[in-house]
């Protein structure tokens, strides 16, 4: 299962990204700024085009293009608005229970019911399971504005996934990759209509500090790798597998959480995370339960 290596490492460089945006998220949060931050950044992947095969999309593969770089775009501002006002200890559980949901939702309408057998769905049940308890902080108690932004944000980034797919049925791989984040930074730039964006930016730097602005762009680094990868796996991976695919982000969080702990352990000044024995054990539950739903697609 090529996909299922590739999504893995996806998950460890995204894991890495989200550490970079757990230190910049620390300080003040502007949604939009860094969703145009990161959605100019998707403009590097013209650099890759020399060394790829490469043209011009038919037009059904533009109109998922188009679809995908909006809900993309979308998805980030969402993410970033919710990270800014809600707790993130029931923003993200919300979001990552509820997207492989909504994925298995949209293959289904997209592409009809796709067979699957008994081993896989109890995959997917213990890598969900595991994906959300690794999350859960102190408090799994959600407001209802948390809630409707949390399933917008993963309605949104479900859809990115089906027209990411979808993109990919028409086209080689680099080629719809490439076009959907030209796309992306088409779209961020609707941004500067926003007369309080314009003037978030004319602040100095930019409203973000150079070390900030170092971190956000050494993680957007490790996040587009994160993506090529990920990308690379949805365009691979059975329909059947979109929604247990998304189901294995707890791999992730496991990963962050390892990285979090060291750094907290060796560099407590930069960052320092909460450690106590039922912290430890939940994530060893999680891990566990992760740990089965990966051996049972393995096997």
């Amino acid at each position: 299962m090529l996909w299922l290596i590739a999504i893995i490492c996806s998950y460890l460089f995204f894991a890495l990204a989200s550490l970079g945006d757990k230190i910049v998220l620390a300080g003040p949060s502007r949604p939009k700024t860094y969703t145009f931050f990161v959605g100019v950044l998707s403009l590097l992947s013209i650099i890759i085009i020399p060394f790829v095969e490469f043209g011009f999309p038919n037009y059904i593969g533009l109109a998922f293009i188009i679809l995908e770089a909006i809900v993309y775009i979308a998805g980030l501002y969402a993410m970033f608005y919710a990270l800014e006002h809600f707790d993130v200890s029931k923003v993200i559980p919300t979001i990552g229970a509820t997207q492989p949901i909504i994925i298995a939702g949209l293959s289904i309408l997209f592409w009809g019911y796709q067979k699957i057998e008994g081993a896989e769905i109890l995959a997917f049940v213990f890598l969900l399971m595991g994906s959300v308890l690794i999350s859960v902080d102190k408090s799994p108690k959600i407001t209802k504005k948390a809630l409707e932004i949390s399933l917008v944000t993963a309605t949104l980034f479900s859809l990115d996934f089906v027209f990411s797919k979808l993109v990919y049925m028409e086209m080689p791989f680099w080629q719809g990759f490439i076009w959907m984040r030209i796309f992306s930074f088409v779209f961020v730039l609707f941004l500067f209509l926003d007369r309080g964006f314009r003037k978030e930016l004319k602040e100095k730097d930019g409203g973000v500090s150079k070390k900030t602005g170092l971190i956000f762009i050494v993680a957007q680094m490790f996040g587009g790798l994160a993506n090529i990868l990920q990308s690379f796996s949805i365009s691979i991976v059975p329909i059947a597998y979109l929604a247990i695919m998304n189901s294995m982000k707890g791999i992730q969080y496991i990963f962050l959480f390892i990285l979090v702990v060291l750094i907290s352990l060796f560099l407590p000044k930069v960052l320092k995370e909460e450690l106590n024995k039922r912290i430890i054990i939940q994530k060893i539950i999680s891990i566990i339960f992760i740990g089965l739903g990966l051996a049972i697609l393995v096997v």
